[in-house]
């Protein structure tokens, strides 16, 4: 199976292009106002048209209500809902239950003990997304450049769907993807020239760089 690759947090047409041109298979979006990469509606529809059938639609939410959800779905249509707050196993079951769409629950990781819930929400959720735990004084729970011990990840399951995240670059994705044996690599402020600032060339090489593993594996 090829490895998924996910550039996270877009907000312009011209970066949306950027990942879709360069081969991305899903495309995130943001809506979670303290984020430098929270986008409106407005744009939302806009971005998510451009996106259409070219790549799946993912929408990022915080511990977000069903109102904020169910216009959120209305206006962009996703393909998956990245649920990046502390949703508990029971809101994940109602959430996919009201709307209809496909759920990736994301687990902040900075221990081994932090992996002691994952069998709840593996139950529950499409996939899975690992990503770094944000320090205490955070003022978000992701898109912070931070990288955790990948070794963390070493005894899953193979069969678990799951993506890692959390200060990856075109510089360590490869080593990121060997550690974990991951299916897939979400990546945002790794691809950025300042926070929330998306930069095409970047994008590009990213996702050079995690297509140079699946060819590496096949030879």
């Amino acid at each position: 199976m090829s490895l998924l690759v996910k550039i996270c947090g877009l907000s312009t047409r011209e970066t949306l292009d950027a990942a879709l041109g360069a081969g991305a298979d899903m495309v995130g979006f943001v809506f979670f106002p303290p984020s430098p990469r929270h986008i409106s509606l407005e744009v939302a529809r806009d971005l998510g048209r451009q996106a259409a059938r070219r790549a799946a639609k993912v929408a990022l939410t915080v511990d977000a209500d069903d109102a904020t959800l169910a216009n959120i779905v209305e206006t962009l249509r996703p393909d998956l809902l990245q649920l990046h707050g502390k949703e508990s196993v029971a809101r994940l079951r109602d959430i996919r239950a009201k709307f209809g769409v496909p759920v990736m629950k994301v687990i902040g990781v900075e221990t081994a003990a932090d992996l002691d819930i994952l069998p709840g929400y593996a139950a529950v959720a499409e996939r899975i997304l690992f990503d770094a735990h944000p320090p205490k004084d955070a003022t978000r729970p992701g898109g912070l450049g931070a990288v955790f011990d990948w070794q963390l990840l070493g005894g899953l399951d193979p069969k678990l769907a799951f993506m890692v995240s959390g200060g990856l670059t075109a510089d360590n994705v490869a080593e990121a993807v060997r550690v974990t044996r991951a299916g897939g690599v979400d990546v945002s402020s790794g691809v950025e020239r300042s926070p929330g600032v998306k930069d095409p060339a970047l994008i590009d090489r990213f996702i050079r760089a995690a297509r140079s593993i699946e060819e590496l594996s096949v030879q």
